[in-house]
């Protein structure tokens, strides 16, 4: 088995340089992110600072505040498949793209050559043969539950610093935003079709930390170690880093992407000059249609600009399925792997340039927008209550923020207003870059992101994890089994918050755990 060491030669040059709320990228000198929203009136844009400014009144549940998605909430009644509902204000016609991208998203992909050639092309190597294989039910992923188990909804990223002047370069202009390994490419892949190895697979071994808190509560921390065994085409570069991912919940994400740029700026403070020691940071990625430099949202490391991104990245890395985004039809396959590179592909000329042709990505990615976000349990009862007064009274807001007012004026792709336009909604998270200590980092430098760096995650739906998963794992990589222990791991910017979670009374954290449940 082989064990990859973190790499701390972290890119300094990339993680300065962005200047509070004029948010220039000295980087690659072309561009300012907007700093006031200019889709509202002046009157509108009060109403909205009204609406979304914390609440000070733990007495009672906050208008809409049960309705998290906005209009597009589902109210229905909870069951597994909760997360797996379409925005509650589809017209009919968009209704029926939603169930078109759903059957897409569970389709199970086949190797090349097959009979069934719309569904062929899978890999060469991949990790799973559908989306719905990694967002089980339209969650979260887990990691392997048993030794030697493959990882299936969670992934190994790969990356290595650059070393020379022209990877400099491209990472420096934001065209790369690290280096692949030179064998294994940006992520192993521990699946491959018949005729070929798998790359290789994801070890993970588990040793526990006590921690002890007020009252004298002692609660196991998971500590992870990750490595890779019986590697089929070579040793990994040397300096290759691992960055476990477990697949996360998909609900949201096209208000995630609705979110004005500024209104997320907005809460940047990369040099703390509000001297509260939470430095958020904006990720700077490309937008892989356009080309343009835009502000990255999604995925752990916020390493994609759109919900489309995320979707054609997950198409070719994870699945091997090429997109009109990613037309590689052979995946992730290197020049060091020269036999997954002869492999039959799956592009059919009379379908089309790649194994997924449109429409295959639009509606994956208009079932991925729409995926609703569940209505909010108990908002008003008195121990949520009392937990959300200890969730802002421990500092957790300064990350989590609670509301947002989507943009006004969004049009769909026939010119009509798009489902996701100014709704209010609660995300719970300010979708910036924290610095989360050394006990949460994977070494691997993302762009901006250091390898202490992640995304502040969502929080809505996080109470159903256990409904819709039928297990909790939470973080990164699925270490916590428990909110308790997800809280207990944060360090570095959160670590005051961390704090101040420990040291409340049991009946206090109880209660903040209720609130978090109620999401």
């Amino acid at each position: 088995m082989t064990h990859i060491p973190a790499n701390r030669a972290l890119l300094p040059a990339l993680a300065a340089g962005f200047l509070v709320f004029s948010i220039t990228l000295a980087a690659a000198g072309i561009l300012d992110f907007p700093t006031v929203r200019t889709d509202l009136s002046p009157e509108q844009l009060k109403r909205v600072r009204d609406v979304t400014r914390a609440t000070s009144n733990f007495l009672k549940a906050e208008p809409y505040e049960t309705m998290q998605g906005g209009g597009l909430t589902a109210i229905d009644n909870v069951t597994r498949d909760i997360f797996s509902q379409p925005s509650a204000n589809l017209n009919p016609e968009q209704g029926q793209d939603f169930h078109l991208g759903n059957a897409l998203f569970r389709k199970l992909w086949v190797s090349a050559p097959s009979s069934t050639q719309a569904s062929d092309g899978l890999g060469p190597l991949f990790n799973a043969r559908s989306c719905q294989s990694c967002h089980i039910r339209d969650g979260r992923g887990h990691p392997p539950e048993t030794a030697g188990a493959v990882a299936t909804s969670m992934v190994l990223r790969l990356a290595r610093n650059a070393t020379t002047p022209d990877e400099e370069q491209a990472v420096k202009n934001f065209h790369a935003l690290n280096l692949p390994d030179s064998t294994y490419g940006v992520q192993l892949q521990d699946l491959a079709v018949p005729g070929l190895d798998a790359e290789g697979k994801v070890t993970v071994t588990y040793s526990e930390e006590k921690v002890t808190l007020a009252g004298g509560e002692t609660v196991s921390l998971r500590k992870p170690a990750y490595g890779v065994s019986d590697l089929a085409y070579g040793p990994m570069d040397a300096g290759t880093t691992l960055s476990p991912r477990i697949a996360p919940p998909m609900i949201g994400l096209g208000l995630i992407e609705a979110i004005p740029d500024a209104d997320i700026l907005a809460n940047a403070d990369p040099d703390d000059k509000k001297g509260t020691g939470i430095r958020g940071r904006p990720a700077i990625v490309r937008d892989h249609r356009t080309g343009e430099i835009a502000l990255g949202r999604f995925g752990w490391k916020a390493q994609n600009a759109t919900v489309r991104d995320q979707v054609a990245d997950a198409f070719s890395a994870d699945i091997g399925i090429s997109t009109p985004d990613r037309p590689n039809a052979h995946g992730d396959c290197t020049d060091r792997e020269a036999r997954c590179l002869v492999m039959p592909t799956g592009v059919q000329k009379r379908l089309g340039d790649t194994e997924a042709p449109d429409p295959v990505l639009p509606l994956v990615t208009f079932y991925s927008e729409n995926l609703a976000v569940p209505a909010r349990r108990n908002a008003g009862a008195p121990d949520v209550l009392h937990g959300k007064d200890m969730f802002y009274r421990s500092g957790c807001t300064a990350c989590h923020t609670p509301k947002f007012v989507t943009r006004d004026g969004i049009r769909d792709k026939d010119g009509k207003d798009s489902p996701q336009a100014f709704q209010l909604i609660w995300p719970y998270s300010d979708f910036l870059l924290h610095d989360m200590g050394e006990g949460l980092s994977d070494g691997q430098q993302v762009g901006v992101a250091s390898g202490r760096d992640w995304r502040t995650p969502p929080l809505w739906g996080i109470g159903l994890t256990q409904t819709v998963s039928g297990q909790q794992t939470y973080l990164h990589d699925g270490r916590a089994r428990t909110l308790t222990e997800a809280i207990l791991w944060h360090g570095g910017e959160a670590e005051k918050a961390r704090n101040a979670f420990a040291d409340l009374s049991k009946d206090d954290r109880q209660a903040l755990i209720n609130f978090l449940e109620s999401l």
